[in-house]
């Protein structure tokens, strides 16, 4: 089973070796998403947890005794089409491949099943016409 989870940590926790502790303790593979994490300061990550659900819940309760506060990612990318002109900046940001512009009518196409979420391309739209729908 796999679960993407949003960590904020705080800054007794920045130098702990979390996603080896998962791997080794609980055999959960943690993909780092997005991380912004640095001594002394409160570290944002987004990570795909992967391995099976009773032990990927009890990585969960571990890193939450730890203080890290752990939200399920429930979040999506929204384009409103009303707004959006098809400029292709975007997609110069997704490290997915999720925006493309078609070739043909140089419209944006949003792949959804490829979307992690990492939200590099709401920044990135001159006319604001991409967010998340939370």
């Amino acid at each position: 089973m796999k679960k993407r989870v949003n960590l904020s940590l705080p800054k007794k926790s920045i130098l702990l070796p979390i996603t080896y502790r998962l791997a080794k303790d609980f055999n959960v593979a943690a993909n780092i998403i997005r991380a912004q994490v640095a001594p002394n300061q409160v570290g944002k990550m987004v990570v795909e947890l992967s391995g099976d659900i009773d032990r990927l819940e009890e990585a969960v309760e571990w890193m939450r005794s730890l203080d890290i506060e752990v939200s399920m990612n429930g979040r999506e990318i929204v384009i409103d089409e009303n707004i959006c002109v098809d400029c292709g900046l975007c997609t110069g940001v997704c490290p997915t491949g999720a925006l493309t512009l078609n070739p043909e009518t140089y419209k944006l196409n949003f792949a959804r099943s490829r979307c992690i979420v990492c939200e590099q391309c709401i920044p990135s739209c001159p006319v604001e016409a991409i967010s998340t729908n939370l």
